[in-house]
């Protein structure tokens, strides 16, 4: 997904759904898969897959529907049954409606349901069922955000596009979704295959998977009697071969092998008779990946067969989806945490751990990670320092450490990570000593030391990358060489070469073009979107090759660097035509229209440029930051009035938000109108007192009226929860003006500090 605001991605796992395909094709993939591989499909139907969504069914319900009530701030909710139909009845701004509930989404620990709000656009019902035991607290209904009264002019209320299935995870819950949204009627046409994440998600196209056999197998009318619908008879007949392995699937075979004096296992393959020390090929964790990542689409829906890059831009170890060090802060699905791992540079893949078609562990406790690691070395106290009986001594507590999300759902962080105290000291990162002891991390760095002989095990390199990460200064230079350390995991020297921008300092081809022609797909990836920093004349170099690049996510955002500058080339425009369909598929929601209006505006297509910022209002009508871009887009037509109107509709939809009082702040200012600029900034300090600009502006606003010593007086208020340097500098500057002696030392003494 696109990043937005953090409150989001606890909803992000709970959104699905759609409409049935053809009935032959659930017929073939039905016998095909149940018929020859009974065993894998009675696993299957244990697992989350098999259970992601489901039609609302007395056995697929879990909730109570028995005429219960809940209230949550100004809404009420009231559930009921109706024969064999779900009903919830919702009221809140004064009015009260009934929807049907059309879909169940997931399990456990909370099932949420899903009712349609528009012909074909499905909307996540505000209340949830808590599916897990009353002794735990479950067995209740539970409002999606049990800490906010969610207003209809919220962005995260329930009938806005964040909260909507058919763009937010469908491609997820269901089997071979297509999300089709159609940007001249702004509505959706979704489609599946099947309702629920089936074989077809995992194994692509399973006659592609037949054809590829060359033995015959008849399906009979028995075996497709439980499917209702017309079967082709010309098309009954395919090919199957259930035991024969392809040439890359005999070529990973092999196995985990401790070797003499080792504590930990390395992968071998077999050779000549022998198994030897081998490099495991695991792009099959493309497919994992596809849905258990935080990721923009540039497709529309997922093709198993295809790498991950083809289809989806990944969000990267940025702040506030992770901590500095790399641990999960948001829920962002594993894919981050565990590329970092020493894991997966090892070459362990998913289904080491997992069953690959229940997805359950493979083994409980400790003996899942001692497959690999040494029971000498590992296991007992002499590794985690406390007794067999202690919950610190199982592994998974001190090395993935649990965050819960959507209120009620532990999850583990797949980073496996050491706990590091001055680490946590420098960054609010947790660790898992903290999570369990009531003490500081003097206590727990001392208890290292006592215990290991040390309390960190990183490198200067890794204490660098933690400190370029958590926001210090760091010339080009020095983020380069994080980038360049080859023992960095490649996903956080990818996340180094993303900052290169923030610096605000030159670059040029030579310093980007070790990363641009790097055999890491991420490095690529990463320095197509730092490219932004290269002079539009460095760009033009080495930098133009990555619009021929192998995967989708490169070409694309090389492209979207290299709109101003002129190219004609077919490359260019190839990259073009994916970046513009990536941003089409995205226009249910304010983020697709913003961008390509940001696109058409670049190409010279004001026109498109101002509709599509117009649309995005009209679609999303809570995202600030298509109001924003259109009253810039009138500022520079010197269309005034307009521009006004803009931001005053803005500030309207979204009283709460800073951001348009700012904004308005900035436009009266320009009219020489400062003390109505005042009144507005005063507001954004107001409403969001955490931002160091919100503060400037207004000082320099008072100062610019004569009301210096005022500005003075906040902002030596303001530094006290706001320590930002540039509010300092600010302060100190005016204390001179004034000649305040008292004020001067006191700014001075921040800045020594």
């Amino acid at each position: 997904m696109d990043e937005v605001v953090p409150r989001l991605f606890s909803l992000l796992v709970l959104l699905t759904m759609a409409t049935n395909a053809s009935v032959f094709a659930q017929a073939q993939e039905s016998a095909n898969c149940v018929n020859c591989h009974k065993e894998q499909v009675k696993q299957w139907q244990v697992s989350d897959h098999a259970k992601a969504m489901d039609h609302a069914t007395n056995s697929s319900v879990f909730a109570d529907f028995d005429n219960s009530t809940i209230k949550h701030f100004t809404q009420t909710a009231h559930f009921f049954k109706n024969g064999s139909k779900f009903f919830a009845k919702l009221t809140e701004g004064g009015v009260t409606t009934t929807y049907p509930i059309t879909y169940v989404f997931g399990h456990y620990p909370l099932q949420q349901y899903l009712v349609e709000t528009q012909t074909g656009q499905f909307q996540v019902f505000p209340f949830a069922w808590d599916a897990r035991d009353k002794k735990e607290g479950g067995q209740r209904w539970y409002p999606n955000y049990p800490s906010e009264d969610m207003a209809i002019n919220d962005r995260l209320h329930w009938k806005q596009p964040l909260q909507n299935w058919n763009g937010m995870c469908a491609d997820c819950h269901s089997s071979g979704l297509k999300r089709n949204f159609d940007t001249d009627t702004l509505s959706f046409n979704s489609q599946f295959d099947e309702i629920n994440v089936s074989c077809k998600s995992c194994h692509g196209d399973v006659l592609s998977h037949t054809d590829n056999n060359n033995s015959d197998f008849e399906v009979n009318d028995t075996e497709l009697s439980h499917l209702s619908g017309p079967v082709d008879e010309s098309r009954k007949k395919f090919t199957i071969k259930p035991h024969s392995l392809s040439q890359n699937e005999q070529k990973s075979l092999g196995k985990w092998l401790l070797k003499e004096g080792s504590s930990i296992a390395s992968w071998h393959e077999k050779k000549d008779g022998e198994f030897v020390p081998a490099s495991r090929n695991n792009s099959f964790m493309d497919t994992c990946f596809a849905c258990h990542s935080l990721r923009s689409a540039l497709t529309d829906g997922i093709e198993p067969q295809q790498p991950f890059l083809d289809q989806f831009s990944p969000s990267l170890l940025i702040s506030p989806l992770y901590f500095a060090d790399g641990q999960i802060r948001e829920e962002v699905y594993v894919y981050g945490s565990f590329l970092q791992s020493r894991m997966y540079d090892a070459g362990v893949n998913c289904i080491d751990c997992h069953s690959p078609h229940s997805m359950k562990l493979k083994i409980e406790g400790n003996g899942l990670c001692l497959q690999c690691h040494s029971v000498d070395t590992f296991q007992g106290e002499t590794h985690s320092k406390h007794t067999q009986s202690e919950e610190a001594n199982q592994c998974i507590n001190c090395h993935m450490p649990s965050r819960t999300y959507m209120g009620v759902d532990a999850r583990r962080d797949h980073s496996f990570s050491i706990p590091t105290p001055h680490i946590s000291a420098k960054t609010d990162a947790p660790n898992a000593c903290i999570n369990c002891h009531d003490k500081d991390n003097a206590w727990v760095s001392k208890q290292l030391i006592q215990w290991y002989g040390r309390d960190s095990t990183l490198s200067s390199t890794e204490e660098d990358y933690v400190s370029l990460i958590h926001g210090n200064t760091f010339s080009n230079q020095a983020i380069l060489r994080i980038a360049h350390s080859a023992s960095l995991p490649v996903i956080k020297r990818a996340t180094a070469l993303t900052m290169l921008p923030s610096t605000n300092q030159p670059l040029n081809n030579k310093d980007l073009r070790h990363f641009i022609q790097s055999k890491e797909p991420l490095i690529r990836l990463a320095a197509a979107q730092a490219g932004r920093a290269l002079p539009l004349h460095e760009r033009m170099k080495t930098y133009v090759k990555l619009l021929d690049d192998e995967y989708r996510a490169i070409r694309i955002a090389a492209a979207n660097n290299l709109i101003d500058s002129g190219l004609k080339s077919k490359s260019f425009s190839n990259a073009l035509s994916e970046l513009t369909l990536s941003n089409k598929i995205n226009q249910w929601r304010g983020e697709g229209s913003l961008n390509q209006s940001l696109v058409e505006y670049q190409l010279g297509n004001v026109g498109q440029a101002e509709g599509l910022l117009k649309q995005g209002i009209g679609v999303d009508p809570y995202f600030e930051a298509n109001y924003i871009n259109l009253a810039e887009f009138y500022r520079a037509q010197h269309k005034t009035q307009l521009e006004k109107q803009v931001l005053l509709n803005g500030a309207e939809n979204m009283p709460k938000s800073d951001l348009f009082n700012y904004a308005l702040g900035m436009f009266y200012i320009r009219n020489q109108d400062k003390p109505t600029a005042l009144t507005y900034f005063k507001k954004a300090t107001a409403l969001a007192p955490d931002k160091p600009q919100n503060w400037y502006v207004y000082a320099l606003a008072l100062d610019s009226i004569g009301e210096t010593e005022t500005g003075v007086s906040i902002l030596k208020n303001a530094i006290i929860t706001t320590p930002d340097s540039s509010l300092i500098k600010l302060g100190l500057s005016l204390s001179r003006k004034l000649g305040d002696e008292d004020s001067t030392r006191f700014f001075q003494s921040k800045i020594r500090q």
